[in-house]
């Protein structure tokens, strides 16, 4: 099992530089394809016009988009091609979500960096708390000041639910180059910490029938399991985190377990999530 395709999710208006290394990271050690994908679509403004003036700045506007994406391609080419033995583009005029989520088709996993703010432009860059819902791929969240994929420890956030069983097996090529990997279970209100450790136990057992050894760590402090994990990756020095996604929509937004959105939007590591 591996990663032969790549796809990286690049956005206009944003850095995209830690996406890249981390994309070219990826491309190296597993002699991956990487697919460069970018989209944006025209935002209308609130004074919005009609009549031939409105034609005139939706045909300026699209052309500028066209523009900021083929500059993009020369960004991701110039970054990648070095690093990869094949690359591909693809970008559109579209929701950037929607094309990505609709591309993913392609990849077997999806590195995007984390938004820069939360005030995204959806017409412009692909939210992570979007992508994570919709693409049905691992989604590999990179931290704004990545300069590598650091691999030297990982650990694994278990909780025992079926989005978790498949973010580790989607994770499994990975793991395979992690040097020291940790399993960990926050016990939460109401569980059973000797529960909680036969699971770990059982998790290392699977992990060590595909040829990888892990550790076990089922910690004496229970709690906010978000803010616990996070301290426990700081500890052990991971470079990667590596978890299930909880979430669903409400009111067309994305609502989050609380390690998903820490995961997600604020913890600065890398981070694959699976839904």
């Amino acid at each position: 099992m591996t990663y032969a395709t790549v796809m990286v999710s690049l956005a206009l208006g944003q850095p995209n530089e830690a996406a890249l290394a981390v994309a070219g990271d990826l491309a190296e050690k597993f002699a991956a394809r990487v697919i460069g994908i970018a989209a944006a679509e025209f935002s209308p403004p609130l004074y919005y016009t009609s009549g031939e003036a409105a034609e005139q700045l939706v045909e300026r506007t699209e052309n500028e988009i066209r523009t900021h994406l083929a500059d993009l391609e020369q960004v991701f080419r110039a970054a990648i091609s070095p690093r990869a033995k094949l690359v591909e583009w693809r970008s559109a005029l579209s929701l950037p979500a929607a094309f990505v989520a609709e591309q993913a088709r392609a990849a077997d996993v999806i590195v995007c960096g984390r938004a820069g703010s939360s005030l995204t432009d959806p017409f412009d860059h692909a939210d992570p708390d979007d992508l994570v819902m919709q693409v049905g791929r691992p989604l590999l969240i990179v931290p704004a000041g990545a300069t590598w994929l650091d691999l030297r420890r990982g650990m694994i956030a278990w909780k025992d639910t079926p989005e978790a069983r498949r973010a580790v097996a989607a994770a499994l090529p990975l793991l395979k180059k992690v040097g020291d990997i940790t399993v960990v279970e926050v016990v939460e209100n109401g569980d059973d910490r000797p529960q909680a450790e036969a699971r770990i136990r059982d998790v290392i057992g699977w992990l060590r029938g595909h040829g990888i050894n892990a550790n076990a760590m089922v910690p004496e402090e229970g709690g906010d399991a978000a803010q616990r994990l996070d301290r426990l990756a700081d500890e052990l020095g991971a470079g990667v985190i590596v978890a299930g996604a909880y979430g669903h929509s409400r009111l067309r937004e994305w609502v989050f377990g609380g390690v998903t959105r820490r995961l997600v939007s604020e913890v600065e590591r890398c981070s694959l999530v699976s839904r």
